[in-house]
């Protein structure tokens, strides 16, 4: 069947992704809508009629085009005679308009359905479209790292690590993605074939709330399922603000968000921390760790969190010289929260020496 794509759809990025070759056809008309395009399932634009130039690109449909489109709950739309798709009869109200980062994450996105066990459903993976686009966030921001090892570990070349074969064996919330690989030994050679299964988490950040003026910090309480699940008698931890990042988010932007929606407060400065993975030998999760200065007065703790995430939050406030003493008597089990106790302790002073506005 010939289709026309046009929008995001069209993007060079996404006609790879599907396996597509087509060639340019002039549409008339404009769209609106469609700035969550590719990252949610009900955000494509509209096409309105008009006398503006639009580029689309005619192909033939395939599996990719059509297991896409399922998920996506895209169907061709008659247009000037063609039947187009990557269109919505009803437009989503932000406008879409070209733009390179949010076309990379609509094309991971893409990837992520296309690699998607055959028997998941495309309601199912409809469902699983907000962790897929935080999962496509953490590979673009992970490819887009440049860290030296600190002048210790060598750089390898790109072809260090070989996948022989990937097959994911859970998806729900989270997914879990088994690969059977080779690597570079550091002898020289290479390693003989294993299989790892990795727990696709994606990236998070992590805040810890820091009045400097009062000397004092908000830690959260809440039930952790884990600690229940291994058998923990006290499942309710001691932490610090955090969550994913959403598609399209920016690392601070989630930063902040995390901590009005768990805390309710509004943060002065973000000052980064320790950044990394916390059990990198099987959990895909990156930690992007910071200190969140903030005013925080007597009575400003309360109860929060989103009743869609069934979240049940208390914060707690208490002096920085508190948190300090239950990290050295062992009584804070989360990692995170020890560690930027921890960095805080060391950098505190020079954090209020420098200027307001850094």
């Amino acid at each position: 069947m010939r289709l026309v794509l046009t929008g995001p759809i069209a993007s060079p990025r996404m006609l790879q992704v599907l396996g597509l070759q087509g060639t340019a056809v002039q549409l008339c008309g404009r769209l609106l809508g469609g700035a969550r395009a590719g990252l949610e399932r009900d955000g494509w634009p509209g096409l309105a009629p008009g006398s503006e130039p639009l580029v689309g690109v005619e192909v033939t449909a395939n599996g990719a085009l059509d297991r896409y489109a399922a998920v996506m709950g895209l169907r061709p739309l008659v247009h000037d005679g063609y039947p187009v798709i990557g269109v919505a009869p009803q437009p989503c109200e932000a406008r879409w308009f070209p733009d390179d980062m949010r076309d990379a994450l609509a094309a991971e996105i893409a990837a992520q359905i296309l690699a998607a066990p055959l028997d998941a459903g495309a309601d199912h993976l409809a469902w699983r479209l907000p962790m897929m686009g935080i999962w496509a966030g953490s590979r673009l921001r992970a490819r887009s790292m440049n860290w030296s090892g600190g002048g210790v570990v060598a750089r390898r070349p790109t072809d260090a690590v070989t996948m022989l074969r990937r097959k994911q064996t859970f998806s729900g919330f989270f997914a879990v993605e088994e690969r059977q690989l080779t690597h570079a030994l550091h002898a020289g050679g290479e390693s003989r074939p294993m299989t790892r299964e990795g727990f696709m988490m994606g990236d998070a950040v992590v805040v810890l709330p820091w009045d400097p003026v009062r000397d004092r910090v908000m830690v959260i309480e809440q039930f952790r399922f884990a600690p229940a699940l291994r058998g923990d008698p006290q499942p309710w931890l001691l932490e610090p603000v955090a969550g994913r990042i959403d598609a399209g988010e920016t690392v601070e932007e989630a930063a902040r968000r995390e901590a009005l929606e768990e805390a309710d407060l509004h943060l002065d400065r973000l000052v980064p921390c320790v950044h990394g993975y916390p059990s990198p030998g099987a959990v895909c999760e990156f930690l992007y760790q910071f200190i969140g200065m903030a005013d925080l007065p007597d009575g400003c703790a309360g109860i929060h969190g989103l009743d869609g995430e069934a979240e049940d939050i208390r914060g707690h406030l208490m002096p920085r010289a508190q948190l300090s003493a239950m990290v050295d008597a062992g009584a804070i089990t989360n990692g995170p929260l020890a560690t930027l106790s921890l960095w805080l302790d060391r950098w505190a002073d020079r954090l209020r020496a420098e200027p307001a506005d850094l």
